[in-house]
């Protein structure tokens, strides 16, 4: 796998050098170009959104800044599974960000219908490349599964279907979700897995080296088209990684 694999001793560490990297992503406030970001929902950007509220406030253009979601639970956004009620509370609430620039998933909405929308609105706010839309950067999570964005075991054909989003079912509660698709992550410009804890350390070790069984996990289907792909991890999540040599660039922080 050609990634860069940075492994951090503490979660807390881990969170202020992704922040400073958004941080320089979106550059300081001279900057005059727009900046796309797609972001997930879990405990990841609990840790990384205050960290950019606060040391990172006043050190960015905010007025850049265009959020949008990875992928969102069919909930209202005041509901507490709300991925963007989450980004609100930490992020949102506490810097600048012109409200046209926040494009959240309407989780509320009737889901096809909601999909069917947002991908519209992805369309009109992002650049375009390869035939379709161009995110500066994606963060995406990992669950236990395997899982990333709401693409869950067996359900790898949302890595080639032609759309933007859609919509996706949670496997054991069944509770509805809206999903950008695979071939939409892999087309941004950098892709940032953020894990931590020990009980990702296997699955991780598996993708990263491609064990043969690698593929039964969604999170081994994030190849980027022509950007770049980056793991952060702290040292619990990254316990298994004895040698990565051979995986592009990998470093211990």
């Amino acid at each position: 796998m050609d990634a860069n694999i940075r492994i951090f001793k503490t979660a807390d560490d881990l969170a202020a050098a992704l922040a400073g990297d958004i941080k320089d992503l979106i550059g300081i406030n001279d900057s005059k170009d727009s900046v796309t970001i797609a972001v997930s929902g879990g405990r990841t950007p609990e840790m990384i959104f205050p960290v950019l509220a606060g040391k990172y406030s006043g050190q960015v253009n905010w007025q850049l800044v265009n959020i949008f979601w990875v992928d969102e639970r069919c909930v209202g956004p005041d509901e507490s599974e709300s991925n963007y009620g989450m980004a609100k509370k930490l992020l949102l609430d506490r810097v600048p960000v012109p409200a046209q620039n926040i494009h959240r998933m309407r989780g509320e909405e009737e889901p096809e219908k909601e999909a069917e929308r947002y991908s519209a609105e992805i369309m009109a706010f992002t650049r375009a490349r390869n035939g379709l839309p161009f995110f500066d950067m994606v963060l995406l999570g990992l669950g236990e599964d395997g899982h990333t964005a709401s693409i869950f075991p067996g359900n790898e054909h949302l890595f080639d279907t032609g759309s933007v989003c859609t919509v996706a079912s949670h496997p054991l509660s069944g509770q509805k979700r809206i999903t950008l698709t695979g071939e939409v992550i892999n087309n941004a410009g950098r892709i940032i897995f953020i894990v931590t804890g020990k009980s990702k350390a296997e699955i991780i070790a598996e993708i990263i080296n491609e064990h043969q069984e690698s593929n039964k996990f969604p999170a081994s289907y994030v190849k980027p088209v022509e950007g770049k792909l980056a793991w952060y991890l702290d040292e619990a999540a990254g316990s298994l990684l004895k040698n990565i040599s051979g995986h592009g660039d990998h470093d211990r922080i």
